[in-house]
């Protein structure tokens, strides 16, 4: 078995060199770390990571804290992991997923046994309870999402303001005048405060507002049969409607589904363009779905790096705000152009004939 002492030799520095690289006990010079690494390529060595731990008294580990009971996971949601994952290994970190409830509760408990350096949160509520947690267990932590609250808070988000006035500008600039949002049901006790559904729901009713337009917003749960039902009631409830934004994505597929099923063709009878997703899920309906693309690999690298600055003593990231981007699929086109109503004489005509 490799040793610490064959890489030390074929690397050319003392043992106490290469332990202090491997624990992090100690800073080594940039071409000491090439020629250690180098030499531990070379021979095969594998880092024993239980005894660095206990030598740094730190796991380079740190964990992504989803609710998975409350929060399904979706094509998106793979996306913040790997690039959270991809971040982590660079800095030479490893990164773990914690499916724990967004209550605190099952998250206090996993930190007591000092599995982890640190945690990313996910799923972010405006008031969440596992920042609490977090905050008084002295755990260091960086959020992809946002509370009401802030200050002294490193986090990074999706700009949802910007996102939904780009949104409802393509739609506008097609000629869009009745447009609609299937947004998240903030009734639902998982969901009432949840960041990016109120975020949402508000920007848009700001923004259809600032554009002169109705404001239609119908609320939607997450999962497609839900979709299905939400476009069934907007066609009844508000017929005039000729363009739809959708909030969340398996809602968007029901949607789309739920409008087939109508008689109605997209886009030409409706425009559907979704608010968050990715284009893998996009090409799942026919035609493929309009979007703006959520920013997952931007935000899962951001929010890694911003919590690895932090265990590093390193400056703070600081906050920023990513917007999702429009990717123009074939589900928006302009409305069709209102019938014009035929006139008495000619009404009395087409009577006389038949």
């Amino acid at each position: 078995m490799v040793t610490m002492r064959d890489v030390a030799q074929r690397a050319g520095v003392s043992i106490a060199t290469v332990s202090f690289l491997l624990n992090d006990t100690k800073p080594v010079t940039a071409a000491t770390r090439a020629r250690i690494e180098q030499a531990m390529v070379e021979l095969g060595y594998r880092r024993n990571m239980v005894a660095r731990a206990l030598a740094s008294r730190r796991t380079h580990i740190i964990a992504m804290a989803y609710p998975a009971l409350e929060h399904k996971f979706g094509m998106s949601t793979a996306e913040f992991f790997t690039s959270a994952a991809e971040a982590a290994r660079k800095e030479d970190y490893h990164l773990v997923l914690w499916p724990v409830g967004n209550d605190g509760v099952e998250l206090r408990e996993l930190l007591g046994q000092g599995l982890v350096d640190g945690v990313v949160l996910m799923e972010v509520q405006l008031d969440d309870p596992r920042v609490d947690v977090l905050q008084q267990a002295g755990t260091p932590f960086a959020l992809i999402g946002r509370t009401t609250e802030l200050e002294g808070l490193s986090h990074v988000d999706i700009d949802f303001d910007t996102t939904v006035e780009d949104a409802v500008k393509h739609l506008y600039d097609h000629g869009h005048r009745e447009m609609a949002l299937i947004s998240g049901d903030l009734d639902d006790p998982r969901f009432h405060d949840y960041g990016p559904w109120v975020r949402t729901e508000d920007a848009y009713r700001r923004v259809a507002a600032s554009y002169g337009l109705p404001v239609v917003v119908l609320p939607c749960s997450d999962t497609t049969q839900a979709g299905k039902l939400a476009a069934e009631r907007l066609l009844a409830e508000h017929p005039e409607t000729t363009a739809m934004l959708v909030l969340n994505e398996y809602a968007a597929l029901g949607v789309v589904s739920g409008l087939r099923r109508s008689g109605r063709d997209i886009p030409a009878d409706m425009s559907v363009l979704s608010l968050l997703m990715v284009p893998e899920t996009a090409a799942m309906t026919d035609p493929e779905l309009t979007m703006m693309r959520t920013p997952g690999p931007e935000l899962g690298q951001l929010g890694t790096e911003a919590l690895i600055r932090e265990l590093e003593g390193a400056d703070p990231l600081p906050p920023q705000l990513v917007p999702a981007k429009l990717f123009p699929g074939a589900t928006v086109t302009a409305p069709k152009a209102p019938q014009p109503k035929a006139s008495a004489g000619r009404r009395a005509a087409r009577k006389a004939r038949s």
